[in-house]
């Protein structure tokens, strides 16, 4: 910690970055010069081949900025790939998931929910009889690693389901591309979103979505959003060769060009994958020996964040929370329902010996 970063934030995003990352937004850009749009196209180039790891397969792809925050993302693309006459499954196991259903209800569209307590992982089958009970469901969607608890999700095997029956399926990975390895080609995944801020380890100010391009093409007229028009966003930067339709965050986009340079240095999504899930390993461990049981198994634990039961009934998070503020660690509170919990996230500039300081001060504060 420095007095320019007081404290580590052990959140699911936005995330403690890098001073490269932070040195990166130094420099003003022109959003209309070629300088900067010829970034903007490398930047949609190496997000494709993060998430298609078959290279003779990438032109089929493409990828998409969106300024906002992760959810402008996913209503970007629940508002444009839906057609008017289509109807789209949310699987829900939680608050992210649940929102994704909310937009879609909220743009008039004809949606369905497939709904699971927030400690249980959706089941493949019974996505395969709610789609073949309801054939008129065109979009699938799921959320890969809900945050609300931190589980991962199986989407492998959804994906077979929902590709089996021809349907167009959309991934929420939001807290888990650039963090867990993702074969888009290979899943049949027809839309993913994520966000600058997440595993990639960039700051906030712009998602993202990466996408079949024959799926996104059949997409024209169909957005019930202008600023959110996922197709005329993508038209006006193919034409434009990396210009935004409208102003683009050109700081956060030179911030995120960097830290996908870092991420390519420390040996890719399989390098980084190892490392938080070490840390993550780490972190349960720790802290089950001081009396904070992890709310999942392990089996369906993600690396990205855990949430912890609190110890017993006089335990008092906000306490808890300002002393570990105080000893330069920020965690985040629980959001689930059916427990009391906290939660402490291992992604962003976070090694090992941040994890062992973790530890040590909830030690203290255990102690004290």
């Amino acid at each position: 910690m420095t007095a320019e970063n007081p404290y580590l934030l052990l959140t699911p995003g936005p995330l403690s970055t890098t001073p490269a990352v932070r040195e990166a937004m130094l420099r003003d850009w022109c959003t209309w010069d070629a300088d900067y749009n010829n970034l903007v196209e490398g930047m949609r180039r190496d997000l494709v081949a993060l998430a298609v790891p078959d290279e003779a397969k990438r032109a089929e792809y493409t990828a998409v900025p969106m300024q906002g925050s992760g959810t402008y993302g996913v209503e970007s693309v629940i508002g444009t790939v839906v057609p008017s006459d289509g109807r789209i499954l949310v699987i829900a196991n939680g608050a992210y998931g649940r929102r994704a259903a909310q937009i879609a209800r909220t743009l008039r569209i004809n949606t369905a929910e497939l709904s699971y307590r927030e400690t249980e992982r959706p089941d493949a089958a019974e996505t395969a009889e709610f789609l073949d009970e309801n054939p008129d469901v065109t979009h699938v969607l799921m959320i890969h690693c809900e945050t609300t608890t931190g589980i991962l999700n199986d989407i492998e095997s959804v994906a077979h389901e929902v590709k089996r029956r021809g349907r167009i399926f959309i991934v929420d990975a939001m807290s888990s591309f650039g963090g867990i390895p993702i074969d888009m080609d290979g899943l049949g995944i027809d839309f993913m979103i994520s966000s600058a801020n997440k595993c990639i380890q960039g700051v906030p100010g712009f998602s993202f979505v990466i996408a079949r391009r024959a799926g996104l093409e059949k997409c024209a007229g169909r957005a019930r959003s202008v600023s959110l028009d996922l197709y005329d966003q993508w038209k006006v930067m193919e034409e434009g060769h990396g210009k935004w339709r409208f102003t683009s965050p050109t700081h956060v986009v030179r911030a995120f060009i960097e830290a996908l340079m870092e991420l390519q240095e420390e040996g890719g999504v399989e390098a980084r994958h190892k490392r938080y899930a070490e840390n993550q390993r780490r972190l349960a461990e720790g802290m089950a020996a001081l009396g904070f049981r992890p709310l999942l198994s392990k089996e369906v634990q993600s690396p990205i964040i855990t949430s912890f039961l609190y110890p017993d009934k006089t335990f008092d998070f906000k306490d808890f929370y300002e002393f570990m503020k105080g000893e330069g660690y920020v965690l985040y509170p629980g959001k689930i329902s059916e427990a009391d919990t906290f939660r402490v996230g291992n992604i962003g500039d976070v090694h090992m010996k941040d994890i062992e300081g973790v530890l040590a001060a909830a030690a203290k504060y255990v102690k004290k």
